[in-house]
């Protein structure tokens, strides 16, 4: 999908925007990721992301690195999550456009505080908190992983984000369900299940493998994509253009053939024409194929009477 870039992380604070499966295990959906990020089909940055078990749960780390025209972006992210995908810990710092920005986050009580600083400003908050919460940098596909992971555990509801942006808020994360696609990946074709996800305004496409895996997130706000490393998904069909005008038999007449569509009266031969048929594109002088208030006759001459211009008003040369 191929749409404009909207820069939106320079905002107070510099702050970031955020953007079946049946595994409910970060381990199990996949422990790494490496992505092109990409504008309008053209490389324009990198991503990877990478968790590792630990005694009480597992820790993961994003690396993001973005450079085109209006942009120039780099968040390093280390985090630590319970057995359950819980926060435990966060903490990111990034540049924009040559700006530092630091971010913590930790739960504190029945709530999370959350400390970003940028721009020589400060600023702390203290958000709700909720059982299955993601936090939710920009261009993280760590952090869009952890979102599959807590959706499929938690049937793709009551999933929050934190949104590390302005000072700090956290939204409902609603998931929409798609048909699914194909693709291939690493040469195998596989079939691809296609999540819409809605926070607050922004909307994300997420295309994931049948392990839970992240394999592609188009950020519609931004108009990035994230694209995993040897993946390629295989485009709908487009759809078709009308045909050119069609030629219909000689001397005006239309035929069985033509009425169905079918042409050179090929009958019972699908063709993508049939959605355009023939009388609807009329060819060169078949005027019977026009409804008649089009006709000649519906604008008689006698509408214009000459006895309304006589002659002697206007007198020949003699």
């Amino acid at each position: 999908m191929k749409r404009p870039v909207t820069i939106s992380l320079l905002l107070p604070l510099v702050g970031l925007l955020a953007c079946g499966p049946d595994t409910t295990s970060i381990a199990e959906a996949a422990q790494s990721g490496t992505f092109a990020v990409t504008q309008r089909s053209l490389n324009v940055g990198t991503a990877n992301y990478q968790f590792t078990r630990t005694r009480d749960g597992y820790n993961s780390s994003s690396l993001v690195k973005v450079s085109m025209k209006g942009l120039d972006y780099a968040l390093s992210k280390t985090e630590q999550l319970t057995s359950a995908e819980q926060l435990q810990h966060v903490q990111i710092s990034a540049t924009v456009n040559n700006q530092a920005v630091t971010v913590t986050a930790a739960p504190d009580s029945a709530q999370t505080l959350l400390n970003m600083s940028a721009d020589g400003k400060s600023s702390t908050a203290r958000l709700t908190s909720h059982a299955a919460t993601v936090f939710l940098p920009d261009v993280d596909p760590g952090a869009l992983q952890t979102l599959l992971t807590l959706a499929a555990a938690h049937n793709n509801r009551d999933v929050w984000a934190i949104i590390p942006k302005g000072d700090g808020a956290v939204l409902p994360v609603q998931l929409a369900t798609y048909p699914d696609e194909q693709g291939s990946l690493n040469g195998k074709s596989i079939t691809v299940h296609h999540l819409v996800s809605t926070i607050g305004h922004d909307m994300t496409d997420l295309f994931v493998g049948p392990q839970n895996q992240l394999l592609q997130a188009e950020l519609r706000t931004e108009g990035l994509a994230l694209i995993h490393q040897g993946f390629l998904l295989t485009p709908p069909a487009k759809p078709l253009a009308p045909p050119s005008m069609p030629s219909g038999p000689p001397n005006g007449q239309q035929g069985q053939a033509g009425q169905q569509g079918v042409p050179n009266g090929a009958a019972g031969q699908q063709n993508p024409q049939q959605q355009y048929p023939p009388q609807q594109y009329p060819a060169q002088g078949q005027q019977q194929q026009y409804p008649q208030q089009y006709q000649q006759n519906q604008y008689p001459q006698q509408q214009y009477p000459q006895q309304q211009y006589p002659q002697n008003q206007y007198p020949q040369q003699q």
